[in-house]
């Protein structure tokens, strides 16, 4: 997975911590960025995937400044909630109002919705741009499908938990139509295989039956097996 020559975290309060440009506070970077937070000046971010390639949110704002640790707090959010921190005094933190809590879901949305592109981002990098079962190759066109869902224990937004499915395929996966073993076999529910219909479930679902998946050529990014068993199981239950 590419490294970031910047350690940037995502929060789970839903801030972004970004590290200071080296140099110290009074690099000309880092002063322009405290400026902005004086200012409450929207800002792009770039969050990097691979090596050249990026996803840019916006608008961000620079919300705290932490000298001592060199890191600026960022806030992601695109209904300028920065508008609801109040600043505490002459120094560089600020505190949150009421109206922020009562709205901060929509910086965790934000936020959420960032791990989730930045996961696609990844996923259909490891697998070339293309259908793990049909080579399909129109990205605009496929999914990162999770093998343990978000919402589940185990459910990271990581590549070896995670399938690039065309949205056919997704879509058949995330309803147990079709099932991968843990030693990427996929598998068709067996009512599916005797239905009678026409050449999209013949030849897109029926025929995947048995198939191997198509791997990364990373085997860091191969789906993780322990993971593909618990998915399967489930699989099993409702075939």
């Amino acid at each position: 997975m590419f490294t970031s020559p910047y350690p940037d975290t995502i929060l789970m309060g839903g801030l972004l911590e970004y590290h200071y440009r080296k140099g110290g506070p009074h690099h000309r970077d880092n002063v322009g960025l405290r400026e902005a937070m004086r200012r409450k000046t929207p800002l792009i971010y770039f969050l990097g995937i691979e090596p050249g390639k990026y996803l840019a949110e916006w608008p961000v704002f620079i919300v705290e400044d932490i000298q001592h640790a060199e890191i600026f707090r960022v806030l992601i959010d695109e209904k300028n909630l920065v508008e609801n921190f109040q600043r505490s005094g002459p120094g560089e933190v600020l505190y949150a109002s009421e109206e922020y809590y009562r709205r901060r879901y929509v910086t965790n949305q934000a936020i959420a919705r960032l791990h989730q592109r930045v996961f696609r981002a990844r996923v259909l990098a490891a697998y070339q741009e293309q259908c793990a079962f049909c080579r399909l190759r129109h990205p605009q066109l496929l999914d990162a499908a999770h093998i343990i869902p978000d919402k589940e224990e185990g459910g990271d937004p990581v590549i070896p938990n995670g399938l690039s499915l065309c949205k056919i395929h997704h879509a058949a996966f995330d309803s147990n139509i079709i099932g991968v073993t843990p030693n990427y076999q996929i598998i068709v529910r067996e009512d599916i295989l005797q239905e009678l219909d026409g050449p999209m479930l013949r030849y897109g679902i029926q025929q995947m039956h048995k198939q191997k998946l198509i791997l990364p050529s990373n085997k860091d990014h191969w789906p993780d097996r322990q993971k593909l068993e618990i998915r399967f199981k489930k699989f099993k239950e409702v075939s």
